[in-house]
């Protein structure tokens, strides 16, 4: 469900007080807002954002050629992938130029006549969406610009053609050229702006990338492929089957789930100090991440706690939480009765079901009491670290997370120990 940000009108107030107001001519006549979130095809003196940063000011002018250069409008000796990644890495390790980055491509994919530059300057917005969010400030801004474009794919083709007539009666082209320009290349922005949405809502949460390493050009790749095809993090449990349809047609669990489970089992997971409560190394979970959204498991993986990670991580990131969101009430209503809480779980959905019970069953292995032994995880432990992946509080009461959190757990903490998964043993 797409909540509706803030009014068009409010979009402007927060431009006039936060755009750095650039000049043009000998008389340095100030540029108008409207002009100055206009596609621009040549370069600027200033960045965008009001800011003192003297590193900023430099970096961001750069970067405005950057954004022009992967969108076609400006010549490079780069590859594309290249230039995306040097534009990412600069605002991944400045976080003042994120927002900057953000605001020059409204700018470019406004009014832009050419639909192949446009397309492309969505898609660097899509591809950075995976690596940083806006700041808290700016969120709202950017919500407000992508939820115009959600469905405006006739308006936009509308509004490029009203553009290339008034060019054209300024200054005459040949007939090749203007139809070069309305031609659709890519595609329909509505796409890339109902990705950019989703993209966004999650990131502002998650903050994007971790870890020390800077991002690679293979990360940069699969933020673009993950436009059209769903990446298995962050999907719905529906679109992970969907995807999984031609390559494990016979399955009745997600691969990715069952897969990531048991390599944590191979490599001794049950036996590790610890599990899923110490993080494995955030550089290699996301070195595994991309492997996995790419159907593949490595075969040099030594330490459990680097897939437990991403197993949670895998749990943590579904569109919807495993048991969803209106069985909540439920679970928390009965955290204390066995029969009630093991019930619940028979009124999911028959996908939620399984996965749910594949969880719990995995967990029973767990809550062995020779593994508790070495694991030092008892039941409690692991009902703790678990229920916030299966559960999701929407309240932003501080004292309703608080109390519902206690019950998330002890809910869960029903499920490990009465609830009867026998029957998933052999599933895939």
């Amino acid at each position: 469900t797409l909540r509706k940000p803030i009014s068009q009108s409010s979009m402007a107030d927060w431009a006039s007080k936060n755009l750095n107001m650039h000049t043009q001519g000998i008389f340095r006549r100030r540029i108008s807002i409207s002009n100055m979130l206009s596609w621009n095809g040549s370069s600027i003196k200033k960045p965008m954002l009001i800011t003192s940063n003297r590193a900023i000011k430099k970096e961001a002018c750069e970067m405005f050629k950057l954004v022009q250069s992967y969108m076609g409008d400006r010549q490079t000796r780069m590859d594309r992938n290249h230039v995306a990644l040097v534009t990412v890495t600069k605002c991944w390790s400045m976080q003042g130029l994120r927002d900057e980055l953000y605001i020059q491509l409204i700018r470019q994919t406004t009014d832009n006549t050419c639909y192949r530059s446009l397309a492309w300057g969505w898609e660097l917005m899509a591809i950075s969406l995976a690596f940083f969010s806006p700041s808290p400030k700016f969120q709202s801004y950017l919500e407000g610009y992508i939820y115009r474009h959600l469905d405006s794919d006739e308006n936009i083709a509308q509004r490029i053609k009203e553009l290339v007539d008034l060019k054209n009666k300024k200054n005459s082209k040949s007939w090749k050229k203007r139809k070069q320009n309305t031609e659709e290349e890519g595609l329909p922005i509505s796409t890339y702006a109902k990705y950019c949405y989703r993209k966004l809502q999650k990131v502002a949460v998650t903050g994007g990338k971790k870890g020390l390493r800077k991002p690679t050009v293979e990360e940069i790749t699969h933020a673009r492929n993950a436009i059209v095809t769903p990446s298995l993090f962050g999907s719905s449990l529906e679109e992970i089957m969907l995807r999984q349809q031609d390559m494990y047609p016979g399955h009745k669990l997600p691969w990715v789930q069952t897969q990531l489970s048991q390599q944590v089992l191979a490599l001794g997971g049950e036996q590790t100090e610890g599990i899923f409560r110490i993080p494995g190394d955030i550089d290699e979970v996301n070195a595994l991440k991309l492997q996995v959204d790419q159907w593949r498991i490595p075969s040099g993986l030594s330490d459990p706690n680097i897939p437990a990670s991403l197993l949670k991580l895998w749990y943590r990131e579904l569109e919807e939480p495993v048991i969803p969101q209106q069985f909540y009430k439920e679970c928390i209503s009965n955290y204390e009765n066995p029969d009630a809480a093991v019930a619940v779980v028979h009124l999911l959905p028959e996908l939620n079901r399984l996965v749910l019970c594949y969880l719990i069953h995995f967990l029973q292995i767990f809550a062995q009491p020779s593994n508790v032994g070495r694991t030092k995880m008892d039941v409690n432990n692991l009902a703790m670290v678990m229920a916030p992946n299966c559960l999701r509080c929407q309240s932003d009461d501080p004292r309703i997370i608080f109390e519902n959190t206690r019950k998330e757990m002890s809910f869960l903490r029903m499920l490990i120990v009465h609830l009867d998964t026998s029957f998933i043993k052999g599933l895939v």
